[in-house]
């Protein structure tokens, strides 16, 4: 595995000794591995594939995953009302801290959506219009970040769209350390790299890289059951009767 070159992890010397014969240890020195790596190749879903999930509102997404794959309401569009389809580049960050999103800018491609799992941090921005700018050039479809961003203003005018907890004025730190594609916590919800990110007006659904295929079957089928009814109900022609027979199924009280 190959190890990017840098100076962090170096052992400076004791400020008492110059020569660094007997440095201290220090104890948050940058070690390569867990906590801080990247993984540049993932497997991704086929564009065709991404692309059938454009026809369906999150709400049917997550009734059709059985409401487990949903993230948090408090997750939302920042910027426009532009739906936002495609897999996910997964990053980790140290809270306050954005290097890994800078790199991650080089390692996702056109059409992914850049997931930002900041440790539940709400002090730091983790990006803003730069950063927004540079994925736009890059053809990135958009971001969810579970934290702040910042440049609100810049964000709108670049137009990806930006799901978020909130904006602030203040910016992150450069230093690291990270994880770049590998599985994230975001919105309460986990997310590997390559699940396919499916946003619009109501929210935010995750769908398994791996059970793509078969959701998008069994909403096109759910779909098909409900189009009658969805026209009777618009049209007026809809009985309540199966809310009586629950509630006699379950024996509530009625005075």
């Amino acid at each position: 595995m190959a190890v990017i070159s840098s100076s962090f992890g170096k052992q400076a010397p004791d400020a008492n000794n110059a020569s660094g014969a007997t440095s201290r240890p220090k104890s948050a020195e940058m070690s390569p591995g867990a906590g801080f790596r990247i993984r540049l190749n993932i497997d991704r879903p086929p564009p065709q594939l991404v692309s059938m999930f454009r026809e369906f509102e999150t709400p049917d997404i997550s009734d059709i995953l059985n409401r487990m794959y949903t993230m948090s309401s408090q997750l939302t569009n920042l910027v426009n009302d532009v739906p936002l389809v495609g897999p996910a580049v997964t990053v980790k960050v140290f809270p306050g801290d954005n290097l890994m999103v800078h790199k991650a800018l080089d390692v996702a491609q056109p059409g992914d959506v850049l997931v930002v799992d900041t440790g539940g941090s709400t002090v730091n921005a983790v990006l803003g219009d730069l950063v927004a700018n540079k994925a736009k050039h890059r053809g990135i479809a958009g971001f969810v970040v579970d934290g702040l961003v910042r440049d609100l203003p810049g964000l709108i005018e670049v137009g990806l769209p930006v799901y978020a907890r909130g904006v602030t004025p203040f910016g992150p730190l450069h230093r690291g350390p990270g994880e770049l594609n590998y599985a994230v916590s975001c919105g309460g919800i986990v997310v590997n790299p390559g699940d396919i990110i499916v946003g619009d007006r109501s929210g935010i659904a995750v769908i398994r890289r791996e059970v793509a295929g078969d959701t998008v079957m069994r909403l096109r089928a759910h779909r098909a059951r409900m189009q009658q009814y969805v026209t009777d109900v618009k049209a007026g022609k809809f009985s309540n009767e199966w809310v009586d027979r629950q509630l006699s199924a379950d024996q509530c009280q009625v005075e």
